[in-house]
């Protein structure tokens, strides 16, 4: 079983369901594992469930001897697909830059190159003795970026 069989046998029912294939796995011992993420709000339960079954519809599982884990894409990993970007437009992301540099920011735009990032940093602003907040609206290429994950935060 390779991928390309299997999204063109489920491609279909994740879109109706209005989600989009994050990640594919298939091992050598075919150990799939699909991650999936909704294109407007969280993946439910049903939504896994759901899949898993039509999958099932799909491939034999006498035939193929695969084992299947359907799983959404987890708020502490980071983005995989360019989709995942967009959807994010305009929430905190945590940022973890090439050179070890971190941050939150608020992610303002995205592309296939790069994304942009609003936030804020203490500075030495020129004839004020204190650092002071300054806000910053950066580019950076998607080369100069490790990782990006959703923001999680606690009240």
């Amino acid at each position: 079983m390779n991928i390309a069989d299997i999204i063109d046998a489920i491609g279909g029912e994740i879109v109706a369901r209005g989600c989009f294939i994050v990640d594919i796995s298939v091992s050598k011992d075919n150990d799939i594992v699909l991650t999936i993420e909704s294109e407007n709000g969280k993946i439910e339960l049903d939504d896994c469930v759901s899949l898993s079954r039509y999958f099932e519809t799909k491939f034999d599982r006498e035939k193929e001897d695969y084992s299947l884990t359907v799983s959404s894409a987890g708020l502490d990993q980071p983005f995989k697909v360019y989709r995942q970007y967009l959807k994010a437009i305009g929430t905190k992301v945590e940022v973890s830059l090439k050179g070890g540099k971190k941050m939150v920011a608020v992610l303002e735009a995205a592309d296939e190159e790069s994304i942009t990032l609003k936030y804020s940093v203490k500075e030495a602003v020129e004839g004020k003795k204190k650092k002071e907040l300054v806000e910053h609206n950066d580019r950076f290429t998607m080369d100069q970026v490790n990782a990006v994950r959703p923001f999680i935060e606690f009240s």
